[in-house]
C-alpha cells in the first residue's frame, strides 16, 4: 500500500484547527494507517498551534468512537480518518476524513468473473423455486446451500460497490462497465451509509432484487464476505492497490455457512446464554439484547446481559454459561467464532435454534441498520 497516494485531507483539517484556534486535538485512525499517524502528528503540530494525541486503541470503524474519553482529556476536536460519518451523534466536534486513494485499476482482469456471474444470475432467474413443502432435511440443506439460491431476483443488474477509499472511482467504472455491455447500478443504502455504493462490515442495505451480482472495488475480503452472506449473490473483487481481480468463492462462503449450521445445532440444548451488548456508540443494540433475553425466558432458558466495550475470548470464556449471543458488532460472531471455547452465535442463529425462524428462509446476515 503506497501511503503517499492517499489523500489525508490534512490541509482542510489544519485550516479548521487554525480557524477555531484548537489547542488539543485527537487523531483516530484504523490499523492500516497507524504507521502514518506519527508523521501526520508532526505535520499538524508544525503547521498549527495545536498539540495532537493519537487515540492508539484499535479502531474498527465509524461506530467505534472515543469521544467520551477524549472529552475527559480536554480534546477539542477529533479527526477520525478512514471512515465516513454514520447516523451517530459523536457528542463533540469531529471531522470524518475518507482518506481516498488515487488508484485506477484496469477493468479487463475482472471481466471474466463478471461474465460468469451474470450467467449465474440469469440461470437463477430461470430456476427460481418455491420454498413451500420442503422436508426438514431439505430445508437444512437449503439453509447451507452456497450463494444465491435464496435470493429472489427480478433482474440481473451488476451492483457496483466499494470501500470508502475508492468510492470516487464508481462513476467512472459505471461508465466503463456499461460500455463493456453490463447493466450497472450503484446502490443507495440506508442512513448508516453516507455515499452511494458504500458498504460496511455491518450494513449492505443498498441491495435489492434487481441486482443479480456484484463488483466490489477495494482490498481484502472483509466487506466481500459480509456482502455475499447478506445478499446471497455472486461477487467479483477488483483491488485498486494491486490491480488484481478475483471472486469471493462459493466454496468459501459455503464453509462459513456450514460452520454457522454447526454452531446452531450445538446450542439447541443449551440452557444458559450470555447475551453480549456492545458499549461502543454505533454497536449498542440494547433493545435487541432484551428481546433475545425475553425469547429465551419464553422457552424456559436463562439469558444474562453482559455489556462490554471490547469483546474477546479472555473477557467472556470463563462465564459459566453454555453459549453466547452477540448483539455487538455483527462481524465478531462471523469472523472470530473459532477463537471462543463456547459457541458464539448471532441473534438470527438463536432464533433458528429456538424454532422462531425457519431453515428454509435461508441464512440471514446480522445487520445494524
Amino acid at each position: 500500500m503506497d501511503l503517499n497516494r492517499h489523500d489525508f485531507e490534512l490541509d482542510e483539517l489544519m485550516e479548521r484547527i487554525r480557524t477555531n484556534d484548537n489547542r488539543l486535538i485527537a487523531l483516530q485512525v484504523p490499523e492500516g494507517l497507524k504507521m502514518q499517524a506519527l508523521e501526520m502528528m508532526d505535520t499538524i503540530e508544525t503547521e498549527t498551534s495545536a498539540q495532537v494525541v493519537l487515540a492508539a486503541d484499535p479502531c474498527y470503524g465509524a461506530c467505534d468512537l472515543v469521544h467520551d474519553k477524549m472529552q475527559l482529556m480536554g480534546v477539542e476536536l477529533v479527526a477520525h480518518m478512514g471512515h465516513s460519518q454514520m447516523n451517530i451523534d459523536s457528542g463533540m466536534p469531529t471531522q470524518f476524513i475518507n482518506v481516498t486513494y488515487d488508484g485506477d485499476p484496469e477493468l479487463s482482469p475482472v471481466l471474466p468473473w463478471l461474465n460468469q456471474h451474470r450467467e449465474m444470475a440469469q440461470r437463477r432467474m430461470r430456476q427460481q423455486e418455491q420454498n413451500d413443502g420442503l422436508s426438514e432435511e431439505e430445508a437444512q440443506e437449503r439453509f447451507m446451500d452456497a450463494v444465491g439460491r435464496m435470493a429472489p431476483l427480478s433482474d440481473t443488474k451488476l451492483g457496483l460497490v466499494g470501500s470508502i477509499q475508492h468510492l470516487h472511482l464508481l462513476p467512472e467504472f459505471h461508465d466503463r462497465l456499461e460500455k463493456a455491455g453490463f447493466d450497472v447500478t450503484i446502490p443507495i443504502g440506508g442512513a448508516r451509509l453516507s455515499f452511494p455504493g458504500q458498504v460496511l462490515g455491518c450494513n449492505y442495505s443498498g441491495d435489492d432484487p434487481s441486482i443479480g451480482h456484484y463488483l466490489f472495488l477495494g482490498s481484502g475480503d472483509f466487506h466481500p464476505i459480509g456482502l455475499v452472506l447478506h445478499t446471497g449473490k455472486p461477487l467479483a473483487m477488483l483491488d485498486p492497490y494491486t490491480g488484481d481481480a478475483e471472486e469471493m468463492s462459493l466454496e468459501r462462503i459455503e464453509r462459513i455457512l456450514r460452520q454457522r449450521f454447526g454452531l446452531i445445532m450445538s446450542v439447541q440444548d443449551a440452557q444458559t446464554f450470555g447475551i453480549l451488548i456492545g458499549e461502543k456508540p454505533g454497536q449498542m443494540r440494547r433493545t435487541l439484547a432484551l428481546r433475545m433475553k425475553r425469547m429465551l425466558a419464553k422457552q424456559g432458558k436463562k439469558g444474562y446481559l453482559l455489556a462490554l466495550e471490547h469483546v474477546g475470548p479472555e473477557l467472556i470464556d470463563f462465564y459459566p454459561v453454555d453459549a453466547f449471543v452477540n448483539t455487538a458488532c455483527p462481524r465478531i460472531a462471523i469472523d472470530d467464532a473459532v477463537k471462543y471455547r463456547k459457541p458464539l452465535i448471532t441473534p438470527f442463529e438463536l432464533e433458528v435454534a429456538l424454532g422462531e425462524k425457519k431453515w428454509e428462509l435461508g441464512y440471514q446476515f446480522d445487520e445494524i441498520p
